[in-house]
């Protein structure tokens, strides 16, 4: 959440909140075995149902804009090399996003009636998510006040280069991604040689361990999607303020937000390290949100300070906050602490959620 200020836009917020992520096949080929099952409850494994379709469209369209801010930044970069690797999206993208990927979704479950998993592949699945995308863009500029043209060979190849990695890459690891519900995890976590959950003030707390107990089946994101969770998060909720802030400014003539890559680095390591922050003081030892919110606030200014001062080095810090009051050194300021205590109890609710997202490798 912090702010900064970049070619005169106005301040980005990078968030402390939380923030991750993933199968083809036809019959008779080798695609066939990684394709899963339909996204219903009656075909997901018994520790867990598919995403709720919720969690889906806030998956697709935090992913869409991490795509936005990557290929604009190196677009942007190409240009004009700026070490501050700025990219660009905004929340009417990330809308369509999720709803476009939601439908593309529906095209790739379909892969199986395809009597060639490579032409469903390469052709099938890239057709519709290229059309899909042209129209959602078109729309997007009239709804604008744009002027809407047809795309460029450039633009068609790049969507074309997206398609086979959202065919081939992203669906085919997103959609192993099953969801414990409440019940079910409680269930897992109480297993055998659990401790009984404690009572705080007369109202049942979760269990100590939310990844579940030892050899149990329920063990959440393994770290390393947590930590492209978190990342991809951050991009998130800096295209969002930023988005609205230049609306603040700009009136209705703002159109995007803005980030940096190197937010992702610094969201995926601060909210990793909160997250296990809150599993220790929650669950360890019983520290209530007001409580632990201090240690959140402290960590994530002593994160940002330190990350400011090595990016500002090399000249690819992205945010000066020299004209704020309260600040120091231009790198951190007390203006975005309500933000920051708001984005870290957001935090914990993400956690919450994150360890009942279970991934199902590939037999």
């Amino acid at each position: 959440m912090a702010g900064r200020d970049v070619d005169g836009q106005g301040p980005v917020r990078r968030g402390g909140a939380a923030r991750g992520p993933g199968a083809p096949g036809g019959p008779g080929s080798e695609a066939a075995a990684d394709c899963p099952e339909p996204l219903s409850t009656a075909e997901a494994p018994a520790d867990g149902a598919a995403l709720p379709a919720w969690m889906r469209l806030y998956f697709y369209g935090m992913h869409g804009i991490t795509l936005d801010v990557l290929v604009s930044s190196a677009w942007r970069f190409a240009r004009s090399p700026d070490l501050r690797m700025l990219g660009f999206s905004s929340p009417y993208r990330c809308l369509l996003h999720s709803l476009t990927h939601l439908a593309l979704e529906k095209v790739y479950l379909q892969q199986p009636r395809c009597p060639s998993a490579f032409v469903f592949n390469f052709l099938v699945y890239p057709s519709a998510h290229v059309g899909l995308q042209t129209l959602a863009g078109q729309a997007l500029l009239l709804s604008l006040g744009g002027e809407p043209a047809a795309p460029g060979a450039l633009e068609l190849a790049l969507q074309y280069v997206l398609a086979l990695y959202h065919c081939q890459v992203f669906l085919k690891r997103f959609l192993r991604l099953r969801y414990a519900g409440r019940q079910r995890q409680d269930a897992h976590t109480l297993a055998p040689g659990a401790r009984t959950p404690a009572v705080a003030g007369g109202r049942r707390r979760q269990p100590r361990d939310p990844r579940g107990t030892e050899g149990g089946p329920s063990q959440g994101l393994p770290d390393p999607l947590r930590f492209l969770f978190f990342g991809m998060h951050g991009f998130l909720d800096e295209i969002f303020f930023t988005f609205f802030f230049n609306v603040l400014g700009q009136g209705a003539g703002a159109t995007s937000g803005h980030t940096s890559l190197w937010s992702f680095f610094m969201y995926g390591s601060c909210s990793f390290v909160v997250e296990k922050l809150y599993f220790h003081l929650y669950y360890s030892r019983g520290w209530g949100t007001w409580k632990r919110v201090p240690i959140y606030v402290i960590f994530i200014y002593a994160w940002e300070l330190s990350w400011g001062l090595g990016l500002r080095t090399c000249g690819a810090c992205s945010w000066d906050y020299s004209h704020y009051p309260l600040n120091f050194m231009g790198l951190i300021t007390l203006m975005y602490l309500p933000g920051w205590v708001f984005l870290s109890v957001y935090q914990d609710l993400l956690s919450n959620v994150l360890w009942r997202v279970q991934y199902v490798p590939a037999n």
